[in-house]
């Protein structure tokens, strides 16, 4: 496998390549990661895969007319290969007044290193005694729960992007991450749940320990669930279900729907969509944080700023193909939104709990029962039923709907619970008057 400076060598080579292959512009990337996935249940190694991945991709411009190829050999002759298809298909691909590099103003030239590189020395024997020893401690906490699996996963890597606009770019990275999902079973049936811990660092994960009671005590919350009858009700989503709301948002405000014009969210631009507390910020340079990026996928600078501020959308989100389409630049967001951060007035979790006579907190969704071209939400759902402010017992097989337009302004609170882990910070969040639907 190249090295980073190896692969920077040769992407240099090879835009000289294409460039002397007919190709007016272009931009191409080059990857490569270690690592291995483990899986263990009962004691027993379910799997062991080892990653050495490499890609490269080409996106070759003659004229305004656009072709893409890509590789896993990334050898010269393989590399050379791609780039002449690429061309080719530009040659017969229609053409496209908005296609082309970003402009040469938009490009990171400067960046900063965000400290994400942070490579783990652990040997799959090792892991092995981690996922043993922290299953071996999740099933001693209760004599209902048996394994449905343990899981590790540690990659680490560059990626190279570069243009014909002179910029060049390196990032390396790290991932990892462990979980545990556990299954509990009483006379009443059986239920699954569980916990993962995800980092740059291998030193800020969860010890086996922690993941182990965790998952257990969260396994455990969920037997003898019940299913309620229709009612309108408060529905409050945990952080990890909260992303999924501020996920269909930021899908409804980005340029590819938007052009398509298949967005709830059409022309509002400068418009109140939340109420006055909600803030949204986009952090992409957060040291060492799961999200973060020096540059989006074009190169393009990705600087933090507000998406709505006030509850009142002050952008959207575009790659540059996608603000050409909408006559607006480009917000440096190609490949989507980094470190998503919800900010409010953060209301404590106790608070808001007691301040609920009858609602649901929903801890589980299921299905994908979201229509982003009207808004329309309905999802499978399962959680706790919460009384005259107290969590009083387990619900599942339920059903919450509503109208994202609508339960975007009937939010009534944004909790303190945030939860760090992945792209998207947030607390707990509590809409007013959703349709709650099950089997009494």
């Amino acid at each position: 496998m190249l090295n980073s400076t190896d692969a920077n060598t040769a992407i240099q080579s090879a835009l000289h390549f294409a460039k002397a292959h007919g190709a007016e512009q272009a931009t191409m990337s080059l990857s490569a990661s270690t690592g291995f996935t483990l899986s263990v249940r009962e004691g027993d190694v379910e799997s062991l895969e080892h990653q050495q991945d490499t890609l490269f991709g080409v996106t070759a411009y003659v004229g305004q007319q656009r072709g893409h190829a890509s590789t896993t050999d990334v050898s010269e002759a393989e590399i050379h290969k791609a780039i002449e298809a690429a061309i080719t298909l530009a040659k017969v691909t229609a053409p496209d007044p908005h296609s082309g590099l970003p402009e040469k103003e938009n490009l990171a030239f400067d960046y900063t290193d965000l400290d994400l590189d942070h490579p783990w020395a652990i040997q799959p024997e090792q892991a092995i005694q981690d996922l043993q020893r922290c299953e071996k401690a999740a099933l001693a906490v209760d004599s209902r729960l048996k394994t449905e699996s343990m899981a590790l996963h540690t990659a680490s890597g560059y990626r190279v992007l570069a243009n014909t606009q002179n910029f060049c770019g390196t990032v390396h990275s790290s991932d990892h991450s462990v979980s545990c999902s556990l299954i509990a079973e009483d006379k009443q049936g059986m239920q699954r749940d569980g916990e993962y811990s995800l980092a740059r660092n291998a030193a800020d994960l969860w010890t086996m320990e922690a993941l182990a009671k965790a998952s257990a005590d969260r396994c455990l919350s969920r037997l003898d669930a019940r299913s309620l009858a229709t009612e309108k009700v408060p529905v409050l989503f945990n952080p990890q279900t909260a992303r999924s709301l501020w996920r269909h948002f930021i899908g409804a405000i980005s340029g590819r729907a938007l052009y398509r014009q298949s967005s709830f969210l059409l022309d509002t631009l400068d418009k109140k969509l939340f109420p006055d507390f909600i803030q949204m910020i986009e952090q992409p340079y957060l040291q060492g944080a799961i999200g973060s990026a020096p540059f989006d996928d074009e190169g393009c600078r990705a600087d933090p700023r507000a998406i709505v501020d006030s509850g009142v959308l002050q952008r959207y989100i575009l790659s540059t193909y996608a603000g050409r389409r909408l006559n607006l630049p480009s917000t440096g967001n190609a490949g989507g939104v980094r470190n998503l951060t919800i900010q409010s007035r953060m209301d404590k979790l106790d608070d808001v709990v007691q301040s609920i006579d009858r609602g649901l907190l929903v801890t589980e969704l299921m299905g994908q029962g979201v229509d982003l071209t009207n808004g329309n939400y309905s999802r499978g759902a399962a959680g706790f039923w919460i009384e005259h402010g107290k969590i009083q017992f387990p619900v599942h097989e339920m059903t919450i709907a509503g109208n994202l337009k609508a339960m975007f302004q009937d939010i009534r609170a944004v909790c303190d619970d945030v939860d760090y882990r992945g792209n998207c910070r947030t607390g707990s969040v509590l809409i007013d008057g959703l349709t709650m639907a099950g089997q009494a």
